[in-house]
């Protein structure tokens, strides 16, 4: 007899218990197995080695058929490597390099209502294949808040606005850097003690005003000192013979865009802005119809106000030292006046240089008014008014959304917003009345509380972006309803929210709703922006949604264009997407690595992590003779 014989009873039952135990778990081992072999392997996401560049991007299956057939014979050659993709450098010349503002390309177009300076991009077959280099020199720039008043002249070495704005206290140039006293034309005393006094006549407090746009910014000096207050400005002026003006807005740490009014539309949405500043911006407000001030009544907010100082505002006291006659600026303030009522304006308060109007509540009374003032006519109804793109300009009054007759003029049209900083993270109006179907309100606070918890894995790859002050200006490239800014909200940043036009859903009016700024942007063209404006560039599915559209090194190197040396980029796609993307990065000269999705890595969304290497022109030949001369 064997020994499982003899056993005990009590035995048997005990080493049967073992053996089946066993088995079930060869049986779980093989299995597991099965399922671990037939999906991707995450690992294969730091796959280092070295690859052909793709041309297109596209979506490969995770599993392929195995082939056991021999494809060579002893006469073929060994296979060569694809040779990784190289941009070269462009030259030093073009170290300010902005595509779509090219003063040689605008002269094509018609100087009518200054047409050809607005926004004219090259045709991609002209657009360069090389790297913008930094000027020689180029340092980090100062952190906030101290950069706002001081920026280093190799950035950006012009010293035009030092001798044309000499007394008017813009910028001042001192050995080796730029200082910013926060003056302007219409505010002698500084742009502080001018927005006081803006404070005295209308409430910038307590968060009511949040988002304002200042048009023809010069350095954004109303924008920094604004900033104090918790109210973003969107500044924008045009690359023209004071070139560095946006440039010094930028470095400053000022959020600013290129940008003019002229033919097209501002590429934002309607109801944006809180408050709408002109400080003798040189804008025609009352010619041509009235239409750009029927512009910024299409990115107002209800109830938001339009200040405007300079002429013709306090000409009886000031006609003489703008070398202009009487009865023109007379003229010109009456046509401004004419058209503001025509805009069912009400005009609040007027002291010394500064006018203020507001918009409307709603177009309640407004609609009955039109009854007798027939100009402008309401834009009709299949336009649509968040459309900004490419879009010109309209003659008529843009209409706010509809309230009950019996609702009062206090009613906001298109719903109330919360005031800052709860503005931030309450349900914006568009998704509350259900503008945009696709997202719910439990959608949205499920998104904002999703995007938190990415930024918190995002400081992990780059401590940088958990270093307090170590980035200032951010892009987030398709920003959706603006998760990634909301969660960095605390932090000294300022984020530049795009959603592309290429988009499903135009969520730019809700991020405004937040409290919160940004732009429209096409990818597959270049921003409106000058070469290293930001610190850090988040791009969330942007290669995937626009394969096929246009080359993803097109879009690598406009990323590349406007990142700073040393800034950062975080790009999120899928594997498959971010493998060819590392490997076109290898020319650009940015390192980085691939990670795992926060969540697990058995999905397949991974981050990729890239740093930009620093890297300038070289000296210019008279630097190098007096270094050489000095040794």
């Amino acid at each position: 007899m064997n020994l499982f014989t003899r056993a005990s009873p009590r035995d048997k039952k005990s080493n049967l218990y073992y053996i089946t135990l066993i088995g079930l778990l060869c049986i779980g081992s093989y299995l597991l197995g099965i399922w671990r072999t037939s999906s991707v392997i995450p690992r294969a996401a730091f796959d280092y080695s070295s690859g052909p560049p793709c041309e297109k991007f596209s979506k490969t299956t995770s599993t392929r058929d195995l082939d056991f057939n021999a494809h060579h014979n002893p006469h073929d050659p060994p296979p060569v490597k694809a040779a990784t993709a190289s941009f070269p450098s462009c030259g030093a010349e073009l170290s300010e390099h902005t595509p779509c503002e090219d003063a040689k390309r605008s002269l094509k177009f018609p100087r009518g209502r200054l047409e050809y300076r607005q926004r004219h991009c090259p045709e991609r077959e002209e657009a360069l294949k090389c790297r913008i280099p930094a000027p020689y020199g180029y340092k980090t720039p100062f952190r906030w808040p101290e950069s706002r008043d001081v920026a280093w002249f190799a950035n950006v070495p012009h010293t035009e606005l030092t001798v044309e704005k000499k007394n008017q206290n813009w910028v001042r140039y001192e050995n080796d850097r730029f200082w910013f006293p926060g003056g302007g034309t219409m505010f002698p005393r500084g742009a502080d003690s001018y927005i006081d006094d803006i404070g005295q006549l209308i409430d910038l407090s307590h968060g009511s005003i949040r988002t304002a746009i200042d048009t023809g910014c010069g350095v954004a000096s109303f924008g920094a000192y604004l900033l104090s207050r918790n109210i973003t400005t969107m500044s924008f002026a045009p690359r023209d013979t004071h070139e560095a003006q946006v440039q010094f807005a930028l470095e400053r740490g000022v959020p600013a865009m290129i940008g003019i009014m002229a033919t097209i539309r501002l590429p934002y949405p309607s109801r944006a802005f809180d408050l709408a500043h002109c400080s003798r911006c040189l804008i025609p407000w009352g010619q041509n119809g009235g239409v750009y001030l029927m512009e910024v009544d299409r990115v107002l907010r209800p109830g938001g106000y339009w200040i405007l100082s300079g002429p013709p505002i306090n000409w009886q006291n000031r006609w003489k030292g703008w070398e202009r006659t009487m009865d023109d600026l007379n003229t010109e303030q009456t046509q401004i006046e004419q058209v503001a009522r025509s805009l069912c304006w009400k005009k609040v308060v007027q002291r010394d240089d500064l006018a203020i109007w507001q918009k409307p509540f709603n177009h309640i009374h407004c609609k009955k008014n039109k009854q007798v003032l027939k100009k402008p006519k309401f834009c009709r109804h299949d336009q649509d008014p968040d459309m900004a793109w490419y879009m010109k300009m309209d003659s008529c009054l843009t209409p706010l959304p509809e309230v009950d007759e019996d609702e009062d003029l206090k009613t906001v049209a298109g719903g109330k917003v919360e005031k800052w900083p709860a503005r931030l993270n309450a349900v914006p109006p568009r998704i509350n009345k259900g503008d945009l179907k696709e997202i719910t309100p439990e959608g949205f606070l499920e998104d904002t509380k999703l995007w938190k918890q990415r930024v918190s894995y995002y400081k992990k790859l780059d401590y940088q972006l958990g270093e307090t002050g170590r980035y200032r200006n951010l892009l987030d490239m398709n920003a959706y309803v603006g998760g990634f800014a909301a969660a960095l909200a605390d932090e000294p940043v300022w984020v530049m929210n795009v959603v592309p036009v290429e988009a499903k859903l135009n969520t730019l009016g809700v991020i405004y709703e937040r409290g919160l700024i940004g732009t429209y942007q096409n990818w597959c063209e270049a921003m409106s922006t000058y070469p290293r404006t930001y610190d850090f560039i988040h791009a969330d599915s942007v290669f995937t949604l626009y394969q096929d559209k246009c080359e993803p090194e097109d879009i690598l190197l406009e990323m590349d264009r406007i990142l700073r040396p040393g800034g950062g980029v975080i790009i999120r796609d899928d594997v498959d997407v971010l493998i060819k993307v590392k490997e076109l990065t290898k020319g650009l000269q940015w390192e980085g690595r691939i990670a795992d999705h926060e969540k697990s890595p058995h999905e397949r969304v991974k981050i990729y992590y890239a740093v930009k290497q620093y890297w300038t022109v070289t000296a210019p030949e008279e630097d190098k003779n007096s270094t050489k001369a000095l040794s």
